[in-house]
């Protein structure tokens, strides 16, 4: 049994754990295989531990990319204990679910998994959050993506500016004739890893917030900055990680800037796209892109915000600050404006900026690029 678990049909044989995108038929044998160690009665499961502990860093030597892998620490779980054996039924539920979904070549989203499994079985799925602990617990066990397993990303996300965006078998998009709310960024991994794409911006912005992006985009500052912008609309989605991703990857010249509010949830958002998160468990590392920090930062507040637009930090401000600010691979002038934000006890938002007026994001934008002033 252990010779099996140790194999390379469940783990990687490098010090750093994935998740690998695998076609429908090895899922469908690591299905089986499953099904056969469940067959034979075992007591204990072992699978990767998605704990902060198991976390490491990775630097790439080719390139200015870090990001955050899982290693090969195993948590055991016990199937004679009650609450471990309900988890279990729970993967093995969603594990039956997931090859039944791509017998039928299908893909669903993780909302409406969730109304399926509650459907057939309520005492073990009576909320959202416990089937997506659980999609996350076969990932580990079957070092998989979600999507191998059939489950599509929902994606909030949206694209604009200066990119053409062509879908296989269809007609040619031009994301900067798409309007104030842009291009809305599929949730199918397959299709945005297909799709054709051409530029000829010179930088890609990541927005924090909707309503920003969308005053970008009907102020057209991507003719005056050429540029592509792109928004998630608050914590990043998988869709929108992958298409930042991706677009990385098609046009690796070009500096992916970051503009977030000055606050602790702002440079979390950053961090999420720039290195992943330990909530992706072993999918983190996919999604991982250089993003540099552009603002809001510190010379920002000083220069550039009145002072009765600095509101307090809250007490939620703090845990993420403390988060932010014990972990590894946190860099250190990310940690000094965000030390200097508890020490201040102040945050700020980008909308601070129309002080100067509604026209400012675009003189603003501009000159911090070609003043270089990004981290």
């Amino acid at each position: 049994m252990g010779e099996l678990y140790n194999s390379s049909i469940f783990f990687s044989d490098q010090q750093l754990c994935y998740a690998d995108i695998l076609p429908p038929a090895e899922m469908n044998v690591k299905f089986l295989i499953v099904a056969v160690i469940v067959d034979g009665l075992i007591h204990n499961v072992e699978q990767i531990s998605r704990n902060s502990s198991n976390s490491r860093m990775s630097r790439g030597l080719l390139t200015d990319v870090s990001s955050i892998f899982l290693s090969h620490s195993f948590s055991t779980r016990s199937l004679m204990r009650e609450n471990t054996a309900k988890s279990f039924i729970r993967v093995w539920k969603v594990m039956e679910m997931c090859y039944k979904i791509l017998l039928q070549e299908k893909k669903v989203t993780q909302r409406e998994l969730f109304y399926k499994l509650l459907s057939d079985s309520p005492t073990y799925f009576p909320s959202q959050l416990l089937v997506n602990r659980t999609i996350q617990d076969v990932v580990a066990l079957l070092q998989c993506s979600r999507y191998s397993l059939g489950i599509m990303a929902s994606s909030r996300g949206a694209v604009a500016g200066h990119l053409l965006l062509q879908e296989p078998n269809k007609e040619m998009v031009d994301c900067s004739a798409c309007g104030s709310s842009g291009y809305a960024i599929s949730g199918d991994l397959n299709l945005l890893e297909n799709l054709l794409m051409k530029t000829d911006a010179h930088y890609i912005i990541v927005v924090e917030k909707h309503a920003i992006f969308q005053r970008l985009a009907e102020d057209r500052v991507f003719n005056q900055i050429p540029s592509v912008l792109i928004t998630a609309k608050g914590y990043p989605d998988i869709a929108t990680r992958f298409f930042l991703h991706r677009l990385s990857r098609a046009f690796p010249d070009k500096p992916i800037l970051g503009l977030v509010d000055w606050n602790p949830a702002g440079l979390a958002i950053l961090c999420s796209f720039k290195y992943g998160s330990i909530g992706m468990g072993l999918e983190a590392y996919r999604y991982a892109c250089n993003v540099k920090w552009l603002g809001l930062r510190m010379d920002d507040i000083s220069q550039l915000v009145p002072e009765e637009s600095l509101v307090p930090l809250k007490s939620k401000d703090l845990q993420i600050a403390k988060s932010l600010m014990s972990s590894e691979y946190l860099q250190d002038d990310y940690k000094e404006e965000m030390e200097t934000m508890v020490q201040r006890g102040q945050r700020a938002e980008i909308e601070a900026l129309y002080y100067h007026g509604f026209d400012v994001l675009g003189k603003y934008l501009a000159k911090k690029i070609v003043q270089k002033s990004y981290i």
